[in-house]
This record gives C-alpha cells, structure tokens and sequence, in this order.
C-alpha cells in the first residue's frame, strides 16, 4: 500500500504564510489560525510542504487503507485560501448556505477573503468537522478533544422567548 505524501513536518508555518500570501491573506491567515487554536486547543503544525494542521487522528477506511491526517487545517493556494472540514448533512448544508462568498469541493473551502464569510458561521462549520472526525476516528493521544459546534451557535429569537 502507498504510504501518505502529507506528513507532519518541523517547517514553520510563519515562514509558510511569509513565503506565500500576500498582506490581505497574512492578515486572514492570523485570524484563521486563532479561530483554529480556538476550537482544536492545538498548536499549528505544518503537514508537507504547504497545508497548516490542527490536531491529528488516525483514519482507517473501509478499504483497509490507514493514515493519520490532522483534525482542521488551512492551506493558502495562488489567490484563494482553502478551510480543509467535513460537511456532510443537512445541519451543515444549512451552515453552507448562511456563510458568504465561497466554493466547495469534496473537503475542501475555498474563498478570496475571510471578510467574504460569516466568521461565526465557518466557526461552527470548523468545530462541527473537528468533532465529526473525532467522533469517527478518535484522536492521537496528544490532541485534546474540541470545542462543541453549539458553542458558536447564534442564540435564535425563538429560543429567548
């Protein structure tokens, strides 16, 4: 079986941003690893050459296949920056249809600028990945367990009443 090309490496992912945003992404990339920091509780961690991870846990798919991959990441690609998070189910669709300007792949977020998104809503989107990959595949043993989605949940009108 093939082993995995992304690896947790010792680059430094100041250095990282440096060499490849320009000041509107630094800015963006500042903010995102907070929000990061925030939910994981870990520090970042550069995964090959260009991907900044969070957290890791250990995948076995049904194949056989295993790996280990950080829980929540970012990466800065030419002119959009990408959010690496599970969004799978209508909770999450929903969240997707409330976030702003963005496009979506298989696992993957794009978007020109975090100004574009609704920052509480990519929050949740963030801490609800985080939690499904958890819940899916535990964590290594020096990734604590994250925040709650609901934590960045809007109170709703109808639930104050």
């Amino acid at each position: 079986m093939a082993e995995n090309k992304t690896k947790p490496t010792d680059a430094i992912v100041e250095d990282y941003i440096a060499s490849r945003a320009n000041e509107e992404q630094r800015a963006d990339c500042k903010a995102l690893m907070s929000i990061f920091k925030r939910i994981t509780k870990q520090q970042p961690k550069m995964w090959g050459p260009s991907m900044v991870g969070y957290g890791s846990c250990r995948y076995t798919y049904e194949s056989g296949r295993t790996g280990e991959m950080f829980l929540a990441g970012f990466a800065i690609r030419g002119r959009e920056l990408v959010v690496y998070l599970v969004a799978e189910g209508r909770e999450q669709k929903a969240l997707l249809s409330k976030l702003g300007k963005y496009k979506m792949g298989k696992s993957c977020l794009y978007f020109k600028r975090l100004a574009d998104l609704d920052k509480t809503i990519l929050e949740q989107l963030i801490a609800s990945s985080v939690l499904k990959l958890t819940r899916r595949y535990g964590t290594t043993s020096d990734t604590r367990p994250p925040l709650e989605p609901t934590r960045y949940a809007r109170r709703s009108p109808q639930l104050e009443r």
